[in-house]
C-alpha cells in the first residue's frame, strides 16, 4: 500500500474514490472509521491508500482531474 492523498476536506476523499474505482484502481480511505472529535471537526487529515504498482497511474488520473495531492 502506499499513501496516494491526505486531505482535511471531507469532498475530496469520495471524489478521488469515485474516479479511481471507475478507471479500475482499487481505494482503500484508511482514516474513514476515525470517531474521535478531531476527525469530527476535520482537524485530523483523511488518507487515501492505493496498492503501489497503482500508484503512479493513481497520481496521473489525479492530476488530470485537477484533484490537489497535498493539503
Amino acid at each position: 500500500m502506499k499513501e496516494l492523498l491526505r486531505t482535511r476536506d471531507p469532498t475530496i476523499i469520495p471524489f478521488a474514490t469515485a474516479i479511481l474505482q471507475g478507471e479500475g484502481i482499487e481505494v482503500f480511505d484508511i482514516d474513514v472509521h476515525m470517531h474521535t472529535l478531531e476527525s469530527t471537526l476535520g482537524m485530523m487529515p483523511r488518507r487515501l491508500m492505493v496498492r503501489r504498482e497503482d500508484h503512479f497511474m493513481a497520481v496521473s488520473i489525479m492530476r488530470d482531474c485537477g484533484i490537489p495531492l497535498n493539503d
